[in-house]
C-alpha cells in the first residue's frame, strides 16, 4: 500500500506515519521522565515541608514514602490494564490523577492534603511499563528495543533531573513553588499523551484479577512500610517481625491466587521462567546496592563540617552532585543497545553491576574531596544506566508482546522494593554507627555501608553471570 484515496486522489500516507513515529518516541521519553521526576520531588523538599507545615522530619519523610508506596501498589494494576484494549484510556486517566494530585500539592491546604496529593503523584510511576508496551507494539523491533532501554534509563535519571530543580525553586519561592513545577510538567505530560498515545492493538484481554490486586497491594504496603519505618525495627522488633511474617504470607497467598486465575494480574508462570526470575533477583539485589550508594553520597555531601567530615552543602548544591549521575546514566543508556548485538544481555547486567561496585569502592576509599564524590556519582550513574538499559531486553526476550506491560511492571515493583530496602539498610548502618549523644554517624559508618553495597553488587554480578551461563548452554547444547 503506497497511499489512500482522498477525494479521488491518491495521497502518500507514509510521511505522516513516519512523522507520528518520530513524535511518539520523544512523547514516551517525556512522560517517563516526568512521572519519575515528580515522584522524586519529595526527596529534596523534606526539610522545607517540615518547616513550612510545622511537622516533624519523620512526618515530612512521608511525602516521599507515600509516593513510592502508591507507585508500587499501582504499578502491577496499571501493567495489567495496559496489557488490555484500553491502554490509551488507562494512560490518560492515570495522568489526570497525577495532575489532580499535583494541584493538591500546590494549593494552600493542610498537610494531610499534601500527602494525598503526593500519593496521587506516585501513581504515575506505574506508567513507565506502559510506555514500554507502547514502544514494543508500535515501533519496529530494533528501534523499539532501543527506545525501551532508554525509557528504563530515563525512569532512573528522572530523580537526578528533578532534584536540583526542585531544591532551587524551594530556596527561591518556597515549597509550593517547587511543587508547582510538578503541576506544570504533569499537565504537559497529560496533553502530550492525549495528542500522541495510540490505541492498543485489537484482541487484547481487558479482565483484571481484582482479588490478586488487593492481596498484592496489601503485601506491598506492608513491605515498603517496614522498609521505610526504621524506628519500628529498633524500638518494636516483635511488631516489625510479626508484620514481616504477615507480608510474606500475603505474598504466598497472592502467588496461589495468580496461579489459579485465568486472567492473572501478573503471569506468575512466566515470572518463574529462569531468565525472568534471575533478572528479577538481580534487579532486587542490585536495586538495594544502587539506591544505597545514591543515599550515602547525597547524605555525606550535606553533612556539616562540624561532624569531622562532609561538605555542608545546601540542598540545591547537593542536588548538583546528581548531574554526573544523570548525564553518564543517559550515556550508558544510549551505548547499551548498540553493544547488545555483540554482548548478551545478562553479561551487560554483570558488567554494569561491576561498575556500580566500582563506585562503592571509590566512595569507600576516597571521599575527602568534593570532586571524588562527583566521580563516584558518575561511576554509579554509568553503571545504573547500563543495568537499567539491559534489564528490559533480558526479560522481554522470553515475554510475549501482549504481556510487555505486565512483565515490566512486576520488574518495577521488584526494583521499588529493592530501592526502599537499600535506603533502609543505609539508614540502619549509619544509625548503628552513630555514637550516644551524637547527631551524625562516624565517618567509618559510611565505609561499612559501602562494603555492604559491594557485597550486594557482588551477588548481583554472580546472579547475572549464572543467567549468562544458562543462556549460553541453551543456545549451544
Amino acid at each position: 500500500m503506497t497511499g489512500r484515496p482522498v477525494g479521488g486522489v491518491a495521497v502518500d500516507a507514509f510521511p505522516a506515519a513516519r512523522s507520528e513515529v518520530r513524535l511518539l518516541v520523544p512523547a514516551l521519553m517525556f512522560i517517563a521522565l516526568v512521572v519519575a521526576a515528580v515522584a522524586s520531588l519529595g526527596t529534596p523538599l523534606i526539610t522545607s515541608v517540615a518547616t513550612s507545615f510545622h511537622v516533624s522530619l519523620g512526618s515530612a519523610q512521608w511525602t516521599l514514602t507515600i509516593a513510592l508506596l502508591s507507585g508500587a501498589v499501582a504499578t502491577p494494576l496499571l501493567g495489567r490494564l495496559g496489557a488490555g484494549p484500553h491502554r490509551r484510556a488507562t494512560i490518560l486517566a492515570t495522568l489526570a490523577v497525577v495532575v489532580a494530585g499535583s494541584a493538591l500539592t500546590v494549593l494552600p491546604l493542610p498537610f494531610a492534603w499534601l500527602l494525598a496529593g503526593r500519593a496521587a503523584q506516585g501513581v504515575g510511576l506505574g506508567l513507565t511499563a506502559l510506555m514500554m508496551g507502547v514502544a514494543r507494539d508500535h515501533l519496529p523491533e530494533e528501534r523499539g528495543a532501543a527506545v525501551i532501554a532508554l525509557i528504563s534509563v530515563v525512569s532512573i535519571i528522572g530523580a537526578g533531573v528533578g532534584y536540583p530543580l526542585a531544591a532551587l525553586l524551594a530556596e527561591l519561592g518556597g515549597v509550593r513553588a517547587a511543587y508547582g513545577l510538578g503541576l506544570v510538567v504533569t499537565a504537559a505530560a497529560l496533553l502530550t499523551a492525549w495528542r500522541f498515545m495510540p490505541e492498543a492493538p485489537e484482541g487484547r484481554s481487558a479482565r483484571v484479577d481484582v482479588a490478586g490486586a488487593v492481596v498484592l497491594a496489601a503485601a506491598l504496603l506492608l513491605v515498603l512500610f517496614l522498609a521505610g519505618e526504621r524506628n519500628l525495627w529498633s524500638r518494636h522488633l516483635g511488631v516489625a517481625a510479626g508484620l514481616a511474617v504477615v507480608a510474606l504470607v500475603l505474598l504466598c497467598v497472592w502467588a496461589v491466587i495468580e496461579l489459579r486465575s485465568t486472567t492473572p494480574l501478573v503471569d506468575v508462570r512466566a515470572v518463574r521462567h529462569p531468565a525472568v526470575a534471575g533478572a528479577n533477583l538481580a534487579m532486587f539485589v542490585g536495586g538495594i546496592g544502587m539506591y544505597l550508594l545514591l543515599t550515602l553520597i547525597t547524605r555525606y555531601a550535606q553533612t556539616p563540617h562540624g561532624a569531622g567530615y562532609g561538605f555542608g552543602l545546601t540542598t540545591f548544591v547537593a542536588g548538583l552532585v546528581l548531574i554526573p549521575f544523570s548525564v553518564l546514566g543517559f550515556v550508558a543508556g544510549k551505548l547499551t543497545p548498540r553493544v547488545r548485538p555483540r554482548i548478551a544481555g545478562p553479561l551487560l547486567l554483570a558488567g554494569s553491576a561491576v561498575v556500580v561496585g566500582g563506585g562503592f569502592a571509590l566512595f569507600a576509599a576516597a571521599r575527602s574531596d568534593l570532586a571524588e564524590l562527583f566521580a563516584a556519582m558518575g561511576v554509579l550513574g554509568f553503571g545504573v544506566g547500563g543495568f537499567s538499559a539491559a534489564m528490559p531486553g533480558v526479560i522481554l526476550a522470553v515475554t510475549p508482546k501482549s504481556e510487555t506491560s505486565s512483565a515490566m511492571s512486576f520488574n518495577y515493583v521488584v526494583r521499588s522494593v529493592g530501592y526502599s530496602l537499600g535506603s533502609a539498610i543505609g539508614g540502619l548502618v549509619l544509625t548503628a554507627g552513630t555514637g550516644p549523644g551524637h547527631l551524625f554517624p562516624d565517618d567509618s559508618a559510611y565505609t561499612t555501608a559501602a562494603l555492604v553495597g559491594i557485597g550486594a553488587m557482588a551477588i548481583t554480578t554472580l546472579t547475572s553471570l549464572a543467567l549468562a551461563r544458562r543462556r549460553s548452554s541453551e543456545t549451544n547444547p
